[in-house]
């Protein structure tokens, strides 16, 4: 078991998620992630700090927790090559350090530089493409590669990473999460989805992958982003779930706009009980470990979580004595 910590990149400036993830280590977590966003979820009051940009400084910052990207998208806004770059450089100089979390795109981050957005089969191309890419080029001093959509002549990552870097691939449907069993080193999914799903989508999907490359179980970290806003007042703990009212419009509403004026629009007009469905909220901490203790039950093996106020430094305090000594043991 892991238990990890989400760096909310759309809620907090670069340097306030510097000082999170000092704090994060401190009260005993053993990773922290941050998502890549080129546009904030809202316009007011958001933040999207480059990831691999403030990947370095974090590493910097702090001396043994495992950082990461959930997500990144190596296809469209970043050639894969380059990321390969970049984690190459971050990992040279902080072995053992680093997991490169990627996925296959949002219109909201990739349309508002003129990128064209293409349907999910060739995002998820695009990725398995990539994916073979970044290895590749990790591995082999020279690579040559011609892909359906990149291509490479003589490329070579001079300082490549001495330790490999786990690749870890995020994905809600049968494909992504079967994929990911094949040929990643973990899976990243979120909660708040019903355990159906869970078992009949992610879980199921998981071990046919397993079964299909012929690979161990443990070979795929299993890891899930638990959202959970606790607080031991009970009216703030629902309150905080506000400024994340966008995670709970539809996959279509999302998918389909790119503009963060737009999607705080729509995301203000949800009553704050249908924000808060999509996370734990409470101020029992037994009821709120049990509740994150279940997605153990369901199999999952590395919890990261998810705090939605805007006061961090409360909930990683109140968070870390009250609710994580009550959770499975490591």
């Amino acid at each position: 078991m892991r238990y990890g910590y989400k760096a909310s990149a759309e809620q907090f400036a670069p340097a306030e998620l510097l000082e999170l993830v000092q704090l994060a280590e401190q009260a005993g977590l053993d990773s922290a992630f941050i998502s890549d966003h080129l546009q904030p979820w809202r316009h007011e009051g958001g933040h999207a700090p480059n990831a691999v940009a403030w990947l370095g400084m974090a590493l910097e910052r702090t001396s043994s927790i495992v950082l990461g990207t959930s997500v990144l998208t190596p296809t469209l806004r970043y050639h894969p090559a380059v990321v390969a770059q970049q984690f190459a450089t971050l990992g040279q100089v902080h072995p053992g350090r680093l997991i490169l979390g990627i996925g296959t795109g949002e219109a909201l981050n990739e349309q508002i530089i003129g990128v064209e957005y293409p349907e999910l089969k060739e995002r998820f191309a695009r990725l398995r493409e990539a994916v073979r890419l970044i290895k590749q080029l990790w591995r082999e001093e020279r690579v040559e590669f011609e892909g359906d959509y990149y291509r490479t002549t003589g490329a070579t990552i001079y300082d490549r990473p001495d330790t490999p870097i786990p690749i870890y691939v995020a994905g809600g449907g049968p494909a992504t999460t079967k994929y990911a069993a094949r040929f990643a080193d973990g899976h990243i999914c979120t909660s708040g989805k019903g355990d159906d799903y869970y078992r009949d989508t992610i879980v199921a999907s998981l071990e046919e992958g397993l079964a299909q490359q012929g690979r161990d179980s443990a070979e795929v970290d299993r890891m899930i982003e638990i959202k959970v806003s606790y607080d031991r007042d009970a009216d703030a703990a629902l309150a905080n779930t506000r400024f994340w009212a966008a995670l709970s419009l539809t996959q279509e509403q999302k998918h389909a706009v790119h503009d963060p004026i737009e999607m705080q629009r729509l995301a203000d007009e949800l009553p704050i009980e249908q924000v808060a469905k999509r996370w734990i909220v409470g101020a029992d901490a037994s009821a709120v470990a049990g509740a994150i203790a279940h997605y153990v039950e369901l199999g999952f093996t590395h919890l990261v979580f998810h705090g939605p106020g805007h006061d961090q430094r409360r909930f990683l305090e109140q968070f870390s004595e009250d609710v994580l000594p009550l959770l499975p043991p490591r």
